[in-house]
Parts: C-alpha cells; sequence; structure tokens
C-alpha cells in the first residue's frame, strides 16, 4: 500500500477526536441525538481547524443506522460506504475549481431526486467563498425551499466573502484557531502512535512553526519523517525547515539593546545569505520582544538596563516593518534599515 500523508492518516473519524473545537462539536452532537437537523451551515475558520472533517464526520452522524450519543458508529454499511466513498449521496465539492453556475446548476438538478443509500444527501462545498456571485444566486434558491432529505455545508476560511443572503440561510459555525497547547497533545498524540521518540522542545517547536493550524503541523511532522533516526530532535527539525534557532535571535536582540549597529547588520546577513525568511526573523524578534516586555519567564533578567519603553517603541517599529515587507521589492534594504 502507498504511504500516506499522516493529516490523512490521522483525520478524526469522530466528533470526540476534533482537537480544540468543543463549542462545535457539542451542537453539532446535541443536534443529531434531538434528530433536529438543519438543512444549511457554514463552518468557518482558519486553515488546519478540522472544519473539512467535522462536514464528513456530520455527513455519516445523520445518515449512520447505529448513531452513537450523536457520534457516527462507522461500522454500519452506510458509514462504511461513505468512508470509502462508494456513495453518491454525499458529494465533496471543491468550489476553488468548480466555482461557476454550471457547477451550482447540476446541484439543483440534482437535488430533486431521492437518495440512493442514504437518509440524507449532503453536499460539502469546501471553500465556499470561491464561488462567483452568478453560483451563489443560483444556490441562493435551493437553500430558500430546499427538499427535507438535503443537507448543505459550506466550508471557508474567508466567511465575510460570502454573500448575507447566504449568511442568513444558514447555522453558522465558527471553528477556533487551535492553541499551542492542543497543536502539541495532537503531535504527541500521533508520534506516539508512530512509536517515534521526541524532545519536548521539538513537539513545541513544531506547534509554533503550525500557526494554529494543525495540518500544516502534522504536514512538518511529515517533512521531518525521513531525516530522523531514533529521535525527533530540535537542532533536527531546524535544519529540515530552514529555521531560526532562539539563540541568535537573542544574540540580535541584546546588539539590538547595545546599540551595536555592526554586529546586528552582521547578523541580519548571515540569516538572510543562509535563506532565511525575512519576514519571519522580523517575527521572531517581535514574539522574542514580548516575551520580555512580560519578563516571561525571567527573559528580562538577561538583559541590563533595558526599560519597558523601549521595548515597547521597538515593538511598534517593527509590527510597522512587517507591513510594510509583504509590499516591498527591497527587504532587505527595509530590514537592515529599521535595525539600524
Amino acid at each position: 500500500m502507498s504511504y500516506i500523508a499522516l493529516y490523512r492518516k490521522y483525520r478524526p473519524i469522530v466528533f470526540d477526536d476534533i482537537v480544540g473545537q468543543e463549542n462545535v462539536t457539542k451542537i453539532l452532537k446535541n443536534q443529531i441525538k434531538s434528530n433536529k437537523i438543519s438543512h444549511a451551515y457554514i463552518f468557518s475558520g482558519c486553515r488546519g481547524t478540522g472544519k473539512t472533517s467535522a462536514a464528513k464526520i456530520f455527513a455519516r452522524a445523520i445518515n449512520c443506522l447505529n448513531p452513537k450519543d450523536g457520534e457516527p458508529c462507522n461500522e454500519c454499511e452506510i458509514c462504511k460506504k461513505i468512508l470509502d466513498n462508494a456513495t453518491t449521496d454525499v458529494v465533496e465539492m471543491d468550489a476553488a475549481s468548480n466555482n461557476s453556475v454550471e457547477n451550482i446548476r447540476q446541484i439543483r438538478q440534482e437535488v430533486v431526486y431521492s437518495t440512493v443509500d442514504a437518509k440524507y444527501r449532503v453536499y460539502i462545498i469546501d471553500e465556499a467563498h470561491m464561488l462567483t456571485t452568478s453560483a451563489f444566486n443560483a444556490l441562493l434558491k435551493t437553500l430558500e425551499e430546499p427538499p427535507e432529505n438535503v443537507v448543505f455545508i459550506l466550508a471557508t476560511t474567508e466567511q465575510h466573502k460570502i454573500p448575507i443572503t447566504i449568511l442568513s440561510r444558514c447555522l453558522k459555525f465558527e471553528f477556533n484557531r487551535l492553541s499551542k497547547n492542543d497543536i502539541s497533545r495532537r503531535v504527541k498524540y500521533v508520534l506516539d502512535a508512530e512509536n517515534v521518540k521526541y524532545e519536548e522542545e521539538a513537539v513545541n517547536y513544531i506547534a509554533t512553526l503550525a500557526d494554529g493550524a494543525l495540518r500544516d503541523a502534522l504536514s512538518i511532522l511529515d517533512r521531518c519523517q525521513n531525516e530522523y533516526k531514533d529521535i525527533l530532535k530540535y537542532d533536527d527539525i531546524l535544519k529540515i525547515v530552514g529555521g531560526i534557532d532562539k539563540e541568535t535571535i537573542e544574540k540580535l536582540i541584546s546588539n539590538i539593546f547595545k546599540c551595536d549597529i555592526i554586529e546586528s547588520i552582521n547578523l541580519i546577513e548571515e540569516l538572510i545569505n543562509t535563506g532565511k525568511d525575512i519576514r519571519r526573523i522580523n517575527s521572531l524578534l517581535v514574539e522574542k520582544l514580548l516575551d520580555i516586555l512580560v519578563n516571561k519567564n525571567n527573559e528580562k533578567e538577561q538583559y541590563e538596563n533595558v526599560d519597558n519603553d523601549r521595548i515597547i517603541y521597538i515593538i511598534d517599529k517593527l509590527s510597522k516593518l512587517d507591513n510594510d515587507l509583504k509590499f516591498s521589492m527591497s527587504q532587505i534594504v527595509l530590514i537592515k534599515a529599521c535595525i539600524v
């Protein structure tokens, strides 16, 4: 059997497996238990937070022959067919590549027919904000007068791009950005399941890089799998992802506090010459300065004669720099000038 990516291998198959979204899963399970299923849902939130996974679980749960406490059994005939993509009653559509009015018209023609295997026909429309205006208008009529056995689930990372006429006809669920602790726990679970030893610092660094998206964390873990031998180490991850070690950032901040322009510029050039991302350098500087400002882990004690006003001033300058870097063709010049 070909290799399966970790984010697919460990995709949640019941609501309780979804990390950090109890505010959503509890309501969905209660709806299933009480048999109060709405005709349309919007799952919104940043990438990698479980929107599509929740939609797939919901599609199985409302059609399951033996649901347990609002969860799909994943053992009955219907659940297995949906898991194997062997039924026409659960349709997944990527709106990024199927966003025309013709695609929605096809759905409107299908919904009038009875289901083949399941109780409900479920349409999961991923990246729903990519639908064209004409496509949304075509979908609107179906959402106004939907057949009883049809459920629409629109997943999106940009809810503000969906017309208010569509939003007003759907139940809206906001998926939280995942905390570092939530991501760390799940990464540890996956590593334990894969029988891989790890350093605590390595797992925490992956959780930081993931930036609130569990899928990104597991993708980073996938990249690292071929490199580590017996144990997942922090230093190995730095090399693989091209990360910046915290000692270099601390040294750069120390030079800035001491107004050592030459050493600061030399460090910046060294990081750039090794292919480090300039915006990532800036982001790490801001994160570290914030830690110093709130004296996290007594870090302020490492730096002499630095008052809070100066730290706040530097954070403000670097924050404005990040916005300038987005649109600049001369990022290297900008960051050097800001450091000076």
